[in-house]
């Protein structure tokens, strides 16, 4: 069975850190694009970053760009988002998603693969 497991969520405080993993099961990630997307109750879902593993592209979302980076070891699962100095608005679900598709980075593709997702909750 097919599985993206998240993980790392938590209660931070403002500029606190967090670290997401996403973990595949039933499948490698070799040639697959990753994204982390969130979603805050009342908003539409925001691409937050993906990475590439096949072509290496990498993107981050304006509104997290310098605070966030995402990353993979050599094994490239799972896939890692490292959270820094995080603000009340990054308040949200998580989502991690997989898709083979597509060779390069893109946050506004229809992933196949999604997690569960994971809460993340910064208080001010």
């Amino acid at each position: 069975e097919v599985q993206l497991v998240e993980s790392g969520g938590g209660l931070v405080q403002a500029g606190g850190s967090l670290r997401l993993s996403c973990a595949a099961s039933g499948f490698v990630f070799d040639d697959y694009v990753i994204g982390w997307f969130r979603q805050a109750p009342g908003k539409e879902r925001e691409g937050v970053s993906c990475i590439s593993n096949s072509d290496g592209s990498i993107y981050y979302a304006d509104s997290v760009k310098g605070r966030f980076t995402i990353s993979s070891d050599n094994a490239k699962n799972p896939v890692y988002l490292q959270m820094n100095s995080l603000k009340p608005e990054d308040t949200a679900v998580y989502y991690c998603a997989a898709d083979y598709s597509i060779a390069t980075c893109n946050v506004g593709y229809e992933y196949e693969y999604w997690g569960q997702g994971t809460q993340v909750t910064v208080s001010s």
